[in-house]
């Protein structure tokens, strides 16, 4: 474990270095995206999932912010620094709406039909690792807070997902490290994919504190970094 700590604090110091040292694209989050056939690449493509959008705007912070908001300002900024450094990205959303089709009409239908897109999406994509963003809420337990990993069941999904929560321990959640975790078998995205998946919860919305860090170009950064971070540590997955 010692030899891993310190890979991964190397590799979220070299990434801090290379943002600090100029990637306009990587802090403001919004560059544009060249064309990309993952067919031709053969080998790893993180495929980002901003979790929610549109009518669905997933957990709520008690000053009104949108889990879906964070999410897709996590998965924006860690776009382009994964593709500044080199990697494939492909991305369910890249603005604020749902992926649903047409003939869904009800939210119920529209949030399904997004859903089963997702999937569709992620599955089809050669050489695909799923990292979907979301930030949890536990309004019973405002104190609770800190950022975890969570994982489904095809190999090596937990191999990546031990590699991105020691990264996100060293960075965010110093003081309060988290163990990543199987996730709950009932969640439809996670269960479907045919990929290597992780779920990354990037704090709790239910913690005022957390939740205005969350809002923060800084703290989203230090996400994505540390999150790249430990993806990269697994090198090539598949």
């Amino acid at each position: 474990m010692f030899f891993v700590v310190k890979r991964h604090t190397l590799i979220i110091f070299s990434l801090a270095l290379a943002v600090s040292l100029g990637t306009a694209a990587y802090f403001s989050g919004t560059a544009a995206r060249p064309a990309f056939s993952a067919s031709e690449q053969g080998r790893t493509v993180y495929v980002l999932d901003a979790g929610h959008g549109g009518e669905d705007g997933g957990a709520v912070s008690a000053s009104g912010d949108k889990e879906s908001d964070v999410n897709l300002a996590v998965t924006r900024r860690l776009d382009a620094l994964l593709r500044f450094l080199g990697q494939d990205t492909v991305l369910t959303r890249d603005d604020d709406t749902s992926i649903h089709s047409r003939s869904a009409e009800t939210l119920r239908q529209k949030k399904r039909s997004d859903l089963q897109n997702r999937v569709a999406l992620v599955n089809a994509v050669p050489g695909a690792v799923l990292v979907s963003i979301h930030q949890n809420s536990l309004p019973t337990v405002p104190s609770v807070h800190g950022a975890q990993v969570f994982h489904g069941t095809v190999e090596p999904g937990g191999e990546v997902a031990l590699s991105v929560q020691a990264a996100l321990n060293q960075s965010v959640n110093i003081g309060n490290e988290k163990h990543e975790k199987k996730i709950d078998p009932s969640i439809y995205l996670m269960k479907n994919v045919t990929c290597p998946a992780i779920l990354v919860e990037c704090g709790f919305l239910s913690n005022a504190s957390e939740a205005a860090k969350l809002q923060t170009p800084e703290h989203q950064k230090l996400l994505s970094v540390a999150i790249a971070a430990g993806l990269l540590n697994t090198g090539e997955v598949p």
